[in-house]
């Protein structure tokens, strides 16, 4: 007996706020910068590339290029990206040693 099996799409699963918001949190929390592009693609696939390129002032194709895996977009891209998914990056900011 075959079992098959399908890819799995993590934009298929932020369908609501909450679910964005508590990715993007646990993607945050791990610190791994390839991986906070890689989820700010799978956010942008699930809201729409096209439109999110648009409302960001970026074309399709480089927001696309923007978020690949492996990429590595500049900061101004990336806030870029937040201000069009309303997400707000809200600092905690500490110091070591102080």
């Amino acid at each position: 007996m075959t079992i098959k099996t399908i890819p799995f799409d993590m934009a298929s699963e932020l369908a609501s706020e909450e679910a964005v918001a508590e990715y993007l949190r646990q993607v945050f929390a791990d610190g791994d910068s390839d991986e906070i592009v890689r989820a700010f693609g799978h956010v942008a696939r699930a809201r729409g590339m096209a439109q999110l390129a648009k409302e960001a002032g970026l074309g399709r194709e480089n927001l696309y290029n923007a978020l690949k895996p492996g990429a590595k977009p500049r900061f101004d891209t990336i806030l870029r990206v937040c201000r069009a998914l309303g997400v707000n990056l809200e600092p905690h900011v500490t110091v070591r040693g102080a």
